[in-house]
């Protein structure tokens, strides 16, 4: 970094005309430049114009807060509101002398602004995170939503309509063409979900990228009848029917590509809610390796998954990836000599030379039902989506003890847990003991950006909260991303498994028969080797693959 003491007066005019040329300040150039440390200069800004500095990379801002500030408003000026008070607003700012972005605010508001100072990389991240993409310039959404005339929608409405009567649909119609294009932006960003959200008065647009929620670009409330009524005709709901909540289905293409989208409505106070799922049937991956296993659990895996016969149980909350990991052992174990058969709600990917059942509760269809029926198909693997019931569980244990390998998932905290749910569902110690052989937890965390992501020094609050010591660090490399457009500014892109992987042997076998206390089987599990969710996640950011807070976010303190 230069120091300001040693730069001639020519040196300081080169800088002046490139900052002018620019359009920027002084300090902002020597920032890009490399001459300056950025905080050292959000810092200086603070104690010349006498505000308070604020960190907002280290800030959760609530929905009240960022409320306070538009998105259209908060993308002009470049302004991130920090606080709400009693006809003021705390609001950060990359240049507090920007009297232009000041006065602005200040009558688009209508309250007093109370000044903040933050960097303009903070600033621009604080736009990413809670706005939904950084910069002025919202793209095509925006464009488009500001295009659309109250007329248009009228009409975009009636085309709805007449949809549903059978007539030809108009494939420029404006809201329809917005419609599509909030579905290909959410695809392009890599989203799991799209979720419109009827709030008090705004229509409220949020993906779901890599787990974490990013708000987009909001219609204006007069458009949430006519974009909810095409997206219910898409998925063949009933738009006369708003008090009930319904489930669809929509086929699309994007960019060449087939997605599926599986879509409910639920009616709530101020509208009728839409969450999509979208399920991109050629882009999942389906090696071991892609989970995020390490090579020696990666081994350890693989020999349990090919064993002839027994149940196979994989555990975690919804959207921890828990089928995305079946998926993967059935396509490792997936030969032209086994015969393979699944049983889900609903089939999500279509996977080659496996028989995909699709269970139907309206018709009676149940998983049991389908067990019970496709074990006369003399399958030697079966996958479950999920084990709900004592009847399904019941089934299940008798088909792995009569010589097939049962693949399912259960909704338990952690893998010697789902041996008190079965027992609780009503299955016989004796049965869970003869039939387990194996039992996995696992969670999902954000992988650090490869594009931006570099050596990161773990501070003391960091080692911490993750028990490491000096020791551990020795042979680490600890990465963090800085944020760049490849990650959205995020500093992560992508996901991968924490997992915990608990094998069933012949002591584990004698506890579960003698019914002893989760906890201490959990104990017992741990002295034989299994790694907790927390400590696997540990090993993954001593290795750089990602950040003490992903994994704390996403697991429990071991006890």
């Amino acid at each position: 970094m230069v120091d300001m003491g040693l730069v001639t007066r020519e040196q300081l005019d080169a800088i002046q005309a490139d900052a002018e040329a620019a359009g920027e300040g002084l300090l902002d150039t020597l920032v890009k430049q490399g001459q300056m440390d950025a905080a050292m200069v959000t810092m200086a800004k603070a104690t010349y114009f006498g505000v308070e500095s604020v960190p907002l990379a280290d800030m959760r801002l609530s929905d009240d807060v960022i409320s306070a500030i538009p998105r259209h408003i908060a993308k002009k000026y470049n302004a991130i509101p920090v606080a709400v008070g009693d006809g003021s607003v705390a609001v950060a700012l990359s240049d507090p002398s920007d009297i232009e972005a000041i006065d602005g605010l200040q009558v688009a508001l209508g309250k007093t602004v109370e000044l903040r100072v933050a960097s303009p990389s903070d600033i621009e991240a604080a736009l990413s995170k809670y706005y939904g993409g950084a910069g002025r310039d919202d793209g095509g959404i925006a464009k488009m939503i500001q295009d659309i005339t109250e007329g248009e929608v009228e009409v975009s409405a009636m085309t709805g309509d007449v949809a549903a009567d059978g007539k030809e649909i108009d494939a420029d119609a404006p809201i329809i063409r917005l419609v599509n294009q909030i579905i290909i932006d959410a695809f392009k960003m890599r989203a799991s979900d799209i979720h419109l959200e009827p709030m008090a008065k705004r229509f409220r647009v949020r993906y779901r990228i890599d787990g974490m929620m990013i708000e987009q670009k909001d219609p204006p409330k007069r458009l949430q009848a006519p974009m909810i009524a095409r997206l219910k005709i898409q998925s063949a709901m009933s738009i006369a029917e708003r008090r009930i909540p319904q489930d669809g289905r929509i086929q699309a293409n994007v960019g060449g590509k087939t997605i599926d989208l599986r879509v409910n409505c639920l009616p709530t106070q101020h509208g009728e809610s839409i969450v999509m799922r979208i399920l991109d049937k050629e882009g999942l991956r389906l090696g071991l390796a892609e989970l995020g296993f390490f090579a020696d659990d990666q081994l350890a895996f693989e020999r349990l998954i090919a064993l002839p016969d027994g149940i196979l149980l994989v555990t975690g909350p919804t959207g921890s990836g828990k089928t995305t990991t079946l998926y993967s052992c059935l396509n490792y174990i997936n030969r032209p000599d086994r015969k393979i058969i699944t049983v889900e709600d609903p089939v999500e990917y279509m996977l080659a030379g496996i028989n995909q059942v699709q269970v139907s509760e309206i018709i009676g269809f149940t998983f049991a039902y389908a067990l019970r029926s496709m074990l006369r198909q003399s399958p030697n693997v079966i996958m479950l989506g999920e084990i709900r019931d004592m009847e399904t569980a019941s089934i299940a244990i008798n088909a792995s003890l009569t010589g097939h390998l049962v693949f399912s998932t259960l909704h338990t905290n952690d893998a010697p847990g789902a041996v008190t749910r079965l027992i609780d569902i009503g299955v016989k110690p004796f049965l869970v003991a003869s039939a387990t052989r194996c039992l996995m937890a696992q969670r999902l965390v954000r992988r650090i950006c490869k594009n931006c992501g570099g050596p990161h020094v773990l501070d003391e609050k960091e080692m911490r909260a993750l028990n490491i010591t000096p020791d551990m660090l020795a042979s680490a490399t600890p990465r963090k991303g800085k944020g760049c457009p490849t990650c959205n500014k995020t500093g992560c892109k992508g996901r991968f498994g924490l997992f915990e992987v608990f094998t069933i042997n012949d002591e584990a076998r004698k506890m579960i028969f003698d019914r002893v206390p989760a906890n201490v089987l959990r104990n017992k599990a741990r002295e034989m080797g299994m790694r907790t969710l927390r400590e696997d996640g540990t090993r993954k950011v001593l290795a750089g693959l990602t950040t003490v807070d992903e994994v704390v976010r996403s697991t429990v303190v071991d006890h």
